[in-house]
């Protein structure tokens, strides 16, 4: 890693289970997620939050995959989709991913879907909605 690369902080000991010590002592860590600063987590979390249509979204998950490594899933619950809340969102565990990172991303994401009814409409509608009928 060159020394011109920004790293985040690590947490404080005991505050987290990011396992970045581990990510470090592997032989051929993959490294992105630890540029992931806290200020370029406010910017990427503003973005999820100001997302303005599905297309959007799964621009985010691919650039969020791309550049950091982070996997994140959005789709339909098992059971019925009443409200915002039967939407799963689930990031995947990874090895120097904050624990606090790791829970905003999905309220970020609510908050979209919240704000932007239209996009879990769509959401639904991709996972075939209409199946049962």
């Amino acid at each position: 890693m060159s020394s011109s690369t920004v790293v985040r902080q690590p947490c404080p000991p005991g505050a987290c289970n990011c396992e970045r010590d581990h990510l470090l002592a592997q032989p051929a860590p993959d490294l992105r997620i630890l540029g992931l600063t806290r200020q370029a987590e406010k910017v990427m979390l503003e973005h999820l939050e100001n997302i303005q249509s599905l297309d959007d979204l799964q621009r985010m998950q691919r650039r969020m995959y791309e550049q950091l490594g982070i996997r994140v899933q959005v789709e339909p619950g098992f059971n019925e989709v009443r409200t915002m809340r039967g939407i799963e969102i689930r990031v995947a565990d990874q090895p120097g991913l904050c624990r606090k990172t790791r829970q905003s991303i999905p309220a970020a994401i609510r908050r979209a879907l919240e704000k932007r009814p239209e996009i879990a409409y769509k959401l639904l509608d991709s996972h075939d909605l209409l199946r049962d009928t």
